[in-house]
């Protein structure tokens, strides 16, 4: 237990025994009966003429709250039933989300509600008391003069709140040290020093750029700014309304991402082939000729569009590739026009330090808020040998992860959806915490871990937050703009002021050598991040965009490196750098760089959590202090053995044929209604033997626009949490039995991706209703095709007969209805489905009835835009639309009649409701094929 994390077996035994099935299976894939001890919020019973305040039953609410990911904040509107948090949607007025969220938003309320989260405080690995935890600090802290010894860690942090007390603290003992140690972060700020001088924080406006640049930036699944970077992207990409422009995306990468399955041009480039790009990008902005023709044309296109074009660099790439960026786009003259650079909040100093002075024993008390460093420090670290040496060691998060068994101490800490804070968005906008629930555990928030470092027992949260705005804003109607601050989910005009920085040296033009050997690189999982999601069952079971794995992780390459290396799918190989040695199952990708080697952190962890336990292998080990994130010399053999690895694409291909259609701006504005002439998608009202039912009233419908997709899997994710949709383990994915409502196909050809997001279409002449023997699957007013559970004797007959493969079937009994943290999570609007019944996709009927409901009582239709379905909403780029078609101001009623517009294999006749906008491209003409 008390091990370095690196002593552990990389790779585990692969095979499923009923036993761990059954602790893997239900929505959280946790023990049945774990969340015994979850305390529930509350509850008075009171007679009905005494109705609680502010709530009636049945009648759900939304509260505006921030949720942070590595420190930074994204703004949310969350559910709430009766007191209880179900769902999490996007909060329009917040920067970060503008209305929608990222998968990892969505499935935050499952982490809330996870009954492997840490429950009691814990002393030496028994149970302990907050009295006692208090009492040991406070007296540390007193015998501590000046702080002497005492030293606090944490991850990146942005919340104004939390910085200003731990400032205090270090004023009032400067002998205490405050370091910060993020894994997720890159060279952002290392590189704007070296440009400028100083460390910045860049803000990009990508609604202000016509041709982008991507240096290895996955911009679109990566980042605090994620969400809205890609509502501002694909604003400018959108061929809607007459509109015939488009802006154009470069891309250079090493493994395939939805940013570089975006672009119009995209590159499969080894980390120092990607430097030596943006060292020639540069050279020829700067007149240098001796470059490769399609840098020279990018050069062009960039110049064509000076001010109006941006070059970004990815986290992960050197301080130098950081500072080539930069002056390339201040030669451009884009910096304060599509990019501006904000200063960033006060960070504490650099890990190493503190890991010197544990190795000297010089620290007495170590308190580590929210990270996890006995797992994501480099082996060189030797954390786990140095926290022996400090004999007062405090873990506290939301878990007893790697940290918490080698510390003395381990406190549970509150979740963002039950205490009360604040933080900074991506662009600097502070906004508030406001708790959704009680605590469930016996947990404490940072702020009052800080407030007890300086001898404070009673500090609130809630208090500690207003003293802080409320120096800031003054004592004249505080309490007004504190309501309004909470109701709105923003605060106004706090973002810090732009800053015009110039350059501070000359910036060298010299390509870095080329490497020899395989290189190394390194990524953050695109589902479980940094490996803080290893416990979650939503996110572990949600299909990679690119490779479509679950469950797992892999070391990427392509068919190349592959062949070269005699390796094939599922074959371990050994990946040594420097001393360490990891074993890891291969993947070839298309499109991956050849002579590289991809591995993603946050697998093969031994203390996530029932869910996350041993899952994959872990790829930390082969990071150093220096190279984080890429390396050369990497040493790749055949280890022997083979792993299983779950990949969801073939699962439910339909016939194998591509299907999806795309077509480049040019071809578009040429035929505008070419793709709308295929006979295949759009092959005219054949006659029929089905009677055509009027739908008077609601016509529903969803438009999906493929050029919008960027098969970020919010939607996913969004469907899961509103549906109540269980997950089922690796074991039966592997059986082709996930229960997706929704899934997101990669149609490709070559690396060419086009993500096409499918569920029921909802046909108005139905295949699956036809063979139903008992009446379970029906049409209804709207033209909605409904499941009735309790009718399904799950004969499955439907699924047979549904050419688009979008039915489930819930094989075994796959919802845990024993954990009671779980049974407050779920939506009370949603039949939890038993075993033996078929589900699908339902146009979240359930919103629908509620809206009708609320009109019905006021005497009116229901409204445009008062419904949609939980994947429109969570969708960042728009790319999905719910409406209805029988109102004439309605937005999916317009794009219905958009020229490029087809029906999934609309030559079936089936009539589905749901149609699409053809994928439309925006290729360079001098650099031929959309993709090299």
């Amino acid at each position: 237990m008390g091990k370095n994390k690196h002593t552990h077996e990389s790779v585990w035994d692969e095979g499923v025994s009923r036993r761990r099935f059954l602790q893997i299976m239900g929505a959280s894939l946790a023990l049945a009966g774990v969340g015994g001890c979850t305390r529930q919020p509350p509850e008075s019973i009171v007679p009905y003429v005494t109705q609680p305040e502010n709530i009636t039953p049945g009648k759900v609410k939304y509260y505006a709250t921030t949720l942070t990911l590595a420190g930074y904040g994204r703004g949310a509107l969350v559910r709430s039933d009766m007191g209880r948090p179900t769902k999490i949607e996007g909060n329009p007025r917040h920067p970060a989300s503008l209305g929608a969220t990222d998968l990892f938003m969505q499935a935050d309320i499952l982490t809330l509600y996870d009954p492997d989260r840490s429950q009691n405080l814990l002393r030496k690995g028994g149970i302990g008391t907050w009295e006692q935890f208090a009492s040991m600090l406070i007296r540390e802290a007193q015998g501590r003069p000046g702080g002497r010894g005492i030293r606090l860690l944490t991850g990146h942090i942005t919340s104004p709140t939390l910085l200003e007390q731990i400032a205090a603290w270090l004023r009032a003992n400067p002998e205490a040290r405050w370091h910060e140690h993020e894994p997720s972060e890159g060279f952002e700020r290392a590189g704007t020093k070296l440009a400028f001088g100083r460390e910045l924080e860049p803000v990009y406006h990508f609604d202000r750029a016509d041709v982008i640049v991507s240096l290895d930036a996955d911009f679109l699944g990566e980042g605090p700014g994620m969400v809205a970077y890609g509502r501002q992207l694909i604003g400018g990409r959108l061929v809607r309304g007459g509109r015939n422009r488009m802006n154009r995306l470069y891309c250079a990468e090493a493994m395939p991402s939805i940013t570089g399955a975006t672009a119009d041009h995209r590159w499969a480039l080894s980390p120092s082939g990607i430097e030596r790009l943006a060292a020639q990008l540069h050279s020829a902005l700067n007149g240098g000729a001796d470059v490769p023709d399609r840098v020279r044309a990018i050069a062009a296109d960039l110049n064509a569009n000076r001010g109006r074009s941006l070059v970004v660099p990815g986290p992960r790439l050197g301080a130098p590739a950081h500072a080539l960026a930069h002056a390339m786009n201040a030669t451009l003259g884009n910096n304060g026009a599509a990019v501006t650079f904000i200063e960033p909040p006060a960070g504490g100093t650099d890990v190493m330090d503190l890991l010197d002075e544990m190795g000297r024993g010089e620290v007495g008390v170590l308190i580590m808020l929210g990270c996890n460093p006995a797992w994501t420090l480099p082996p060189e670290a030797g954390f786990g040998e140095k926290i022996r040496k400090v004999p007062q060691s405090v873990h506290v998060g939301l878990y007893r992860d790697e940290t918490a068994v080698v510390s003395q101490w381990h406190v549970p800490m509150r979740h963002d959806l039950e205490s009360w804070g604040d933080a900074r968005a991506y662009d600097g906008t502070a906004s508030l915490i406001q708790p959704l629930i009680e605590p469930l555990y016996a947990s404490r928030s940072p702020h009052e871990i800080v407030a007890l470092l300086m001898g404070d027992t009673g500090a609130r949260p809630y208090e500690t937050v207003r003293r802080h705005w409320r120096s800031l804003a003054g004592e004249a109607d505080f309490e007004a703009r504190w309501e309004g601050w909470l109701n709105e989910g923003a605060i106004a005009n706090s973002a810090p002021r732009p800053v015009a920085p110039t350059l501070a040296r000359k910036i060298g033009t010299e390509a870095p050598p080329p490497q020899s050997g395989i290189e190394l690189n390194v990524r953050l999982d695109p589902t479980v991040f940094d490996g803080r999601y290893a416990n979650n069952a939503w996110l572990q079971e949600c299909p990679k965009p690119i490779t479509k794995l679950v469950w797992d992780n892999a070391a990427f390459m392509s068919e190349a490196t592959a062949g070269k290396l005699g390796v094939e799918n599922e074959q371990l190989v050994e990946l040594k750098l420097g001393p360490s040695i990891v074993r890891a199952p291969a993947w070839i990708v298309p499109g991956h760089a050849d002579g590289c080697v991809t591995v993603t952190l946050g697998y093969g962890r031994p203390w996530a959590g029932v869910v996350g336990n041993r899952a994959g292998y872990d790829a930390y080990p082969l990071r150093t202090f220096e190279r984080p994130w890429s390396a050369a010399g990497l040493s790749v053999a055949r280890a022997g053995g083979r792993r299983r690895l779950a990949c969801a694409q073939e699962h439910h291909r339909l016939d194998g044929r591509r299907l999806a259609r795309e077509q480049t701006l040019e071809e578009f504005t040429k035929n505008p209604a070419r793709v709308a002439a295929d006979e295949l998608m759009n092959p005219g009202h054949a006659p029929s033997l089905l009677p055509k039912d009027a739908y008077t009233g609601n016509a529903w419908a969803m438009a999906i626009d493929l050029t919008a997709c960027i098969g970020c899997n919010a939607c996913v994710v969004a469907c899961q949490a509103e549906n109540n949709v269980p997950v089922t383990g690796k074991e039966q994915v592997l059986r082709g039995r996930e229960m997706h409502w929704l899934r997101i196909d990669n149609d490709s050809v070559d690396d060419e991706i086009v993500f096409q997001p499918l569920g029921c279409v909802h046909c108005e002449k139905a295949p699956c209703e036809l063979v139903c023997p008992v009446g379970a699957t029906v049409h209804d007013e709207d033209g909605l095709n409904l499941m009735v559970y309790n009718r399904c004797v799950g004969t499955r007959y439907c699924s047979n007969n549904c050419p688009y493969k979008v039915r489930r079937f819930n094989f075994l009994q796959y919802t845990d209805k024993e954990s009671e943290s779980l049974k407050l999570m779920r939506n009370p609007d949603v039949t939890v489905r038993n075993r033996g019944v078929m589900e699908k996709c339902t146009y979240c009927v359930q919103r629908i009835r509620r809206a009708r409901i609320e009109a019905d009582a006021a005497g009116r239709r229901i409204a445009t835009g008062e419904v949609t379905t939980a994947c429109a909403a969570a969708c960042p780029t728009r790319a999905i639309v719910f409406g209805d078609l029988n109102d004439a101001r309605s937005e999916v009623g317009a794009l219905k009649r958009e020229p490029h517009g087809y029906s999934l294999l609309g030559h079936l006749n089936t009539m589905p409701r749901t149609f699409y906008l053809a994928r439309v491209r925006n290729p360079n003409p001098a650099l031929g094929k959309t993709k090299a």
